[in-house]
Parts: structure tokens; C-alpha cells; sequence
């Protein structure tokens, strides 16, 4: 019998949404040859990740195994899957798979970072397969809200795996490919091993609606709008922004793109023949000449962030565009948990102006690109596979998926990231534990989770930064008085005097009676300095801020 196991272990996207990653393996235990799915990356937010610019998985583990490395395959464009590849390819080294329009995005991240994009390779959809090591992985085309998504069939000598990546079971997806249900029931005809499978609308009871579905609606809003029309959508959903740019053009509008994202993402889907028609668009520097009810114009930011056109309209100008009392401004878009607060700040900002703001609380004019309840269902029974463990959502849809899974008889687990998981068998079992976490692009430099630069960063916005500065004569006597400088605290505190003079009268007076020891050891000094500014802070203010000493002696 043989010894040689099927494992899977995600790095990153299970117990999370976000940051996906997940590694396969095959062999004996812990030489398994490995492939992996998906490198994305999340955004941060000015709570727990302040100044920085992305969250990427924590790759650790793979890069001290990445002889045991086979390759990458990306399901498809979407930031959380793709975004990480341009920066973190090198420290694996290994060849990139894709489809064309995915392919073409992942290339002009590595070209970014300065990587070989060549080492991206396009893949034709299924049943064409590559082999990698003991692997043979197809793209198996599935609808979802970006062009050219894909499930992988992962044939392995323990069976078959079916990775769903994202996914909708939507049959009119306006662009891309429809639901194919018998091209998955052949795909299952055989047996599948495991199917390892989106949880995002876990808990969501009714039928995912179509992408068809929302023109209608849309087309009706626009054609009645008085003045110049705004919306906003995800850029990567380029059915929804041919949705919305067929619904400008009907109702007589001009049609204009601002954001590099979404000019990227129309041009990426035309120069790869999925965006067969679309319709003309015009400049910026042109759209300012068009009368305004005859305007159209569709931007990036559908989720508040700050640098996107969006926020930019809604602060002021924006490549010489303007909104003004009457426009209307459409969000096709639903809002990510945690983004809640960016596009409330926008949408109250637009309000100030007179826009009159449309979101999608009716769920008129937004459908999800993820399958909801009875669509996990339909694609658990049309595969039928012996395991289901839930990926792709937080630890609650997880939980929820794998007893929806059980509860039809089928084998399941909660597995988040860090969770070596042995599918060879009848039933999923927990092998092995891997350190997992987060790691971020902090300006141009990646950082580690436990390098403390957030963590500071935190503290300081918590609680503000006090900078003491002492000098020492050449006999370790104190030249004159400590001084301060003061960061983001008040400058009174509660005995009604200068904050700044109280901390340096106290700080000097230690330093009067400071013993001779303590003097000449510059650690035990900055401590004690530390330590005392931080009390009187409390005293006075009722914080303990952090606080850098900076000791200078003066040579003889």
C-alpha cells in the first residue's frame, strides 16, 4: 500500500476573504511535490495596518520547500488572486499559468516589479490540461463577475481534485462564458476526490440572480436622469461596465472613463477578443465640452478609496470634470465588509454637492459574482464529490459550508489558513500545523507582521510621540536641561501648565539626582527617561505615549 498522500494547505483565503493562496501536494509525507493556486493580496485599512500599501500572504513555509515547487496557476484576474504574483515570484522562482486575459494582467505585474513575463504562460480552457510534476491541472471555464474565470480540474494519482475558485452559476453573463452544466457533470462522471469550493454567499438563501438581469433596471435610471450621470463599479466586472456604458449610449450620453484601472481592464478585455463591442468613448479633455445631460461618466472607486476617481469627484475636480447639483451618481456595486466607512464618507461628500446618490440596497442594480446557497448545492450534486472543504470566505462561512456539506453525507473540514489538510481518503484529516500570518508592501519594502513597523505605527497614532533629548559632558555630567518635542498630544494637561515644560522639569530633575552608574549606562538611562516621560504624560493627560531617547556625549 502506498505510502503517498494528497494534501492541501492554505496559505492564505480560508478563514479570510482576501489574500488567497492555497498550496496542493503529492507524495510521501513531507517531500511532497507542490503546486499552488492563486496569489493575491488584500488592502489595508488606517485600523490595523496604517500607511501601508498591501497585505500579502506570509509565503514562508513555500519558499523553504520551493524545490519541491512545480508551479503556480492563477484562477483568474481578480486582485485577492492574482495582485501578490509581481511581488513575491521571485522568491519562488517557478512558471505562472493562466488564461489570456488573467495572463495578460499577471504579466504587467511582473513587468512592475521587474520580473520576466515570460515566465507568465497562457493556457487554452479545458479539457487542455498541464502537466506538473505528479499534477495534471486544467482551467475549466466558470461564470463569476471578472472575464475568463476558472475552476481547476486537478488530476492527481489519489484522484481528482476540483478547485472552484470564484464562482456564480449564472447561464447569461453578458461576457465571458455561461455556466456550462454538462461540461461540469462530465468533469465529475468520473469521481471527484475532493472539490475545495467558494463560501462567500454561504449564507445567502435564494437563487443567485444573472448579470442579465441588472441592465433593465439600470437602463431605466439612466434614461431618466435630468443632468450628467456618474457610476461606479468594480473595473475588473467588465460585463457591468458594458452594461452600464450600452445603458449611456441608449439614453443619447457620451460615455467616459477615468481611472487607470478601468481604462486597463476594457483595454486588457478587447486586446484579448472577450470585449467584442463596446461603446465609443471619449477623453476627458473631450467630455468637457459635452453638454452634460448628453454625458456619461463611469469610474473607479466603488469602494471608497481615497486616491480613486470617485473620491476625487466627490472631493472637487477630477481631470477637469466637475459634479454639480442634480447629477446623479450610481454605486453597481455592493460594499466589502470593512469598506463601509470610505464609501459612506463619499457618498455624504456627494450629497453636500446636491447629487442625488443611488446604491444598491434594492439590489436592483448590483448581482453578485458568487454562488449563493442553493448554487453551492447544485455544483456539490452536479460533482458529487467523496470531500468538500469550504475556502475563500471568513471563518463563519467556512462552518457554515462544511455543515451544508455534511449535512448531504458528504466528508468535510474547516480548514484555515495554516491547516495541512490529508484529502487521500475517505475523509479529510488534519496532518500538520504551518505558521501562517501576513506580510505588507510598506512604500517599496515588504515587511513582516512581527517586524513591530505597524505595530509602532499604531501606537503612535494611539497615543501619540514624545522625542527627549539629553547631552553628557565628557565626565557623564548633564549639560543643561532635558528638552522635548511633542507628537500628536495636547499641549495643556491637566495642572493648566505646558504639557512640554512639564515633562522636561521632570525629566530634568531625575536627571539632577540621577546616580553616577546610571549616568555612564546609556540603556539604563534611556530606560529611566522613558519611563518618566511616560508617567507624567499619564498624570497630566491620561496616555502613555511612545517615546524615543536620544542620548549624546560629548567626547574630550
Amino acid at each position: 500500500m502506498s505510502s503517498d498522500r494528497l494534501i492541501y494547505l492554505p496559505l492564505g483565503g480560508a478563514g479570510e476573504i482576501g489574500m488567497n493562496a492555497y498550496v496542493y501536494g503529492y507524495g510521501a509525507p513531507g517531500k511532497e511535490r507542490l503546486i499552488l493556486v492563486d496569489l493575491g493580496v488584500t488592502f489595508s485599512d488606517m485600523d490595523t495596518s496604517p500607511g501601508v500599501d498591501l497585505i500579502f500572504p506570509d509565503i514562508s513555509w513555500l519558499e523553504q520547500n520551493k524545490d519541491r515547487l512545480e508551479a503556480i496557476f492563477i484562477t483568474h484576474g481578480h486582485e485577492d488572486h492574482v495582485g501578490a504574483v509581481g511581488h513575491l515570484w521571485r522568491r519562488l522562482g517557478v512558471p505562472v499559468y493562466a488564461r489570456a486575459f488573467t495572463a495578460r494582467l499577471a504579466r504587467h505585474k511582473m513587468a512592475d516589479r521587474g520580473n520576466d513575463e515570460n515566465e507568465v504562460i497562457t493556457v487554452s480552457p479545458w479539457p487542455e490540461v498541464i502537466k506538473a510534476g505528479p499534477f495534471s491541472v486544467g482551467f475549466a471555464p466558470i461564470s463569476h463577475s471578472i472575464p475568463e474565470s476558472a475552476g481547476l480540474v486537478i488530476d492527481t494519482p489519489a484522484g481528482r481534485v476540483v478547485h472552484s475558485g470564484d464562482f456564480k452559476l449564472d447561464e447569461t453573463p453578458i461576457v465571458g462564458e455561461p455556466f456550462d452544466p454538462e461540461m461540469w457533470a462530465d468533469i465529475g462522471k468520473g469521481g471527484v476526490q475532493a472539490l475545495i469550493c467558494d463560501s462567500t454567499n454561504v449564507f445567502s438563501a435564494h437563487p443567485g440572480r444573472s448579470e442579465a438581469s441588472v441592465g433593465p433596471a439600470i437602463e431605466k435610471l439612466v434614461s431618466a436622469a435630468p443632468n450628467m450621470v456618474v457610476a461606479t463599479t468594480f473595473a475588473s466586472n467588465v460585463a457591468r461596465v458594458k452594461t452600464l456604458a450600452e445603458a449611456g449610449e441608449r439614453a443619447g450620453r457620451s460615455i467616459c472613463l477615468l481611472g487607470r484601472a478601468m481604462r486597463r481592464m476594457i483595454e486588457a478585455a478587447v486586446e484579448t477578443g472577450i470585449l467584442t463591442s463596446f461603446p465609443k468613448v471619449v477623453s476627458p479633455e473631450e467630455a468637457q465640452a459635452i453638454p452634460r445631460e448628453n454625458l456619461m461618466l463611469l469610474v473607479t472607486g466603488s469602494q471608497g478609496e481615497r486616491r480613486a476617481a470617485s473620491a476625487q469627484l466627490a472631493r472637487g475636480k477630477y481631470n477637469g470634470l466637475e459634479l454639480k447639483s442634480g447629477d446623479l451618481f450610481l454605486f453597481s456595486s455592493k460594499t466589502i465588509p470593512g469598506n463601509e466607512r470610505g464609501v459612506i464618507r463619499i457618498m455624504n461628500q456627494l450629497s453636500e454637492i446636491g447629487v442625488d446618490v443611488v446604491d444598491d440596497d434594492g439590489g436592483n442594480y448590483h448581482v453578485s459574482g458568487h454562488a449563493n446557497r442553493p448554487d453551492l448545492e447544485r455544483l456539490h450534486d452536479i460533482l458529487n464529490p467523496k470531500i468538500v472543504v469550504p475556502n475563500h470566505g471568513e471563518h463563519r462561512h467556512l462552518r457554515e459550508h462544511a455543515k451544508l456539506a455534511s449535512a448531504a453525507g458528504r466528508a468535510s473540514v474547516v480548514a484555515v489558513n495554516g491547516t495541512m489538510v490529508d484529502i487521500s481518503g475517505e475523509a479529510p484529516t488534519v496532518v500538520d500545523y504551518v505558521e501562517t500570518g501576513r506580510t505588507y508592501l510598506d512604500g517599496q519594502v515588504q515587511i513582516g507582521a512581527l517586524d513591530g513597523i505597524v505595530r509602532d505605527r499604531i501606537r503612535m497614532a494611539l497615543n501619540g510621540h514624545v522625542v527627549v533629548t539629553v547631552v553628557l559632558d565628557e565626565d557623564d555630567e548633564p549639560l543643561g536641561d532635558a528638552w522635548c518635542e511633542l507628537k500628536g498630544l495636547p499641549e495643556i494637561g491637566s495642572s493648566n501648565a505646558a504639557l512640554i515644560e512639564v515633562l522636561e522639569e521632570d525629566l530634568t530633575q531625575f536627571l539632577g539626582r540621577a546616580k553616577p552608574k546610571t549616568l555612564r549606562d546609556d540603556d539604563r538611562l534611556e530606560e529611566e527617561l522613558r519611563r518618566i516621560a511616560r508617567n507624567s504624560c499619564n498624570s497630566e493627560i491620561g496616555k502613555k505615549p511612545e517615546v524615543t531617547v536620544i542620548v549624546s556625549r560629548l567626547s574630550e
